[in-house]
């Protein structure tokens, strides 16, 4: 059986040598396209544009925001919602203030060919710390690179109202 893996070429079980160094490249682009609100750039990270992109908002949250509406009748808010990753940097792109996502105690598994990353992150629209959870991203490596395939997070709502000023 191990004289059969001789005759593997050396390629076929080559591994690149840093898809760690590689993925937390792809982490800070994400980072810096959301802060620069590069939209091009943001949307090359992505193996394709109709990927999942899907977030789950916390009991809490939702009680708040249920809580919260004009007329207790109306239909509880949806506790998972989806999305895209056009949808979402093209919303930052028209945000009239300074807008980013801090990631913090990123983990990353990886074989070389398909990686996972989950880290906490907390987005902030000019100085306003808007949600914050766990983020999780699928990514495989193509022939141009890492690239993400899917997108899941959850997210815990500020209780305090945005100020006027921070208007997106």
């Amino acid at each position: 059986m191990l004289g059969g893996l001789s005759i593997v070429p050396d390629y076929a079980l080559a591994q690149p040598a840093d898809s760690k160094a590689q993925i937390e490249q792809v982490i800070e682009s994400f980072r810096m396209a959301i802060i620069n609100k590069d939209e091009e750039a943001f949307l090359k990270l992505f193996l394709k544009e109709d990927i999942t992109w899907a977030g789950v908002t916390t009991d809490a949250s939702i009680e708040r925001l249920y809580a919260n509406r004009p007329k207790p009748e109306m239909k509880r808010p949806s506790k998972t919602f989806n999305s895209s990753p056009r949808r979402f940097i093209s919303s930052l792109v028209k945000a009239k203030v300074n807008v980013a996502e801090t990631i913090s105690n990123a983990r990353i598994d990886s074989d070389g060919d398909v990686g996972q990353v989950w880290f906490d992150y907390t987005f902030v629209y000019g100085s306003y710390k808007e949600n914050w959870g766990k983020e999780s991203w699928q990514m495989v490596r193509t022939a141009d690179g890492w690239k993400i395939a899917a997108v899941v997070w959850s997210q815990e709502l500020n209780p305090t109202p945005l100020p006027a000023t921070e208007t997106p």
